[in-house]
């Protein structure tokens, strides 16, 4: 396959996940958001505000506000994330005003619209977060923030930005019980970007100490067929020289890697850490958390 075609099938792919997760984003917040009447995230919850004061159609108004956000972070975040956003932005709000409103409306309870609005939301923009693109609005805000602090999980940025908006909406629509189901929708959107992004492979790492490294590299090897680094290791109680295995493995195989190990060795001393990234080959979407640090 030449470079043409592969930029292509690349380029349909990316459409395809950022024109899914946008219906998404349409769904949740006319279907269930702006029926139930409570406060929304980003500007959409701006839109939603313009809305249902003055009845200015939602895309539109997220269109309007997007402009000179735009032009300010255009120069941080890079002309192809830059087109890829403007082209989600218009897509999603085309779906909000157009598309939406041919899907049935939740009518119900509102704490099961609010918990519909964070699964569903959430869902539509890890998927355009995953294309390396975003909604435009204070999806621009939020990348520029995670831009110039990469360590930042990106769903705390977008938790962080969102409570300040649905407490002005709030307050704005007099409307206390909206914000309490504001604040649901946002910790759910901030937990469904982070468990889709970074969660769907994330697994354990296990550091194994032990004095037949060789030995449990190639058990690891043949049980779950997965690399393992052997560290040299020096006992501060029993001054011994000793080895350290280091394996990653999805939460499944680190049961039977700790079972087989303990039955192999048992003076072995076993930590088990979560990851929740990691970058390689042999493992897709694992990285040491936060216990490395």
């Amino acid at each position: 396959m030449n470079t043409s075609s592969q930029n292509m099938k690349k380029l349909a792919i990316q459409l395809f996940y950022e024109i899914f997760g946008s219906i998404c984003i349409a769904a949740a917040i006319y279907n269930f958001a702006v029926q139930a009447e409570f406060p929304m995230t980003g500007f959409s919850g701006i839109s939603i505000i313009l809305y249902r004061l003055l009845n200015i159609p939602i895309g539109l108004s997220t269109v309007l506000l997007n402009i000179p956000v735009a032009l300010l972070c255009y120069k941080l975040l890079g002309k192809k994330f830059f087109i890829s956003s403007i082209r989600c932005m218009l897509i999603s709000s085309f779906f909000i005003d157009y598309m939406a409103p041919l899907f049935p409306v939740y009518t119900g309870d509102r704490l099961l619209a609010a918990l519909c609005t964070g699964i569903i939301g959430g869902f539509g923009y890890a998927l355009i977060y995953m294309q390396n693109s975003s909604t435009g609005g204070s999806d621009f805000i939020v990348m520029a923030v995670k831009a110039l602090k990469p360590h930042i999980p990106l769903g705390k940025i977008v938790l962080f930005s969102d409570v300040c908006i649905i407490l002005i909406g709030g307050l704005i629509l007099k409307d206390m019980d909206g914000v309490i189901y504001g604040l649901i929708v946002s910790v759910l959107f901030s937990y469904a970007v982070d468990k889709i992004m970074y969660g769907i492979n994330a697994g354990k790492m296990v550091l194994i100490v032990t004095k037949h490294g060789k030995e449990i590299c190639a058990l690891i090897d043949r049980l779950v067929e997965r690399g393992s680094t052997i560290l040299p290791a020096y006992g501060g109680y029993t001054h011994e020289d000793k080895q350290v295995v280091m394996c990653a493995c999805s939460n499944k195989e680190m049961y039977l890697v700790q079972k087989a190990v303990k039955e192999a060795d048992p003076e072995s001393f076993s930590i088990v850490l979560e990851s929740n990234e990691v970058h390689g080959e042999g493992f897709h979407m694992v990285q040491i958390g936060e216990q490395n640090a």
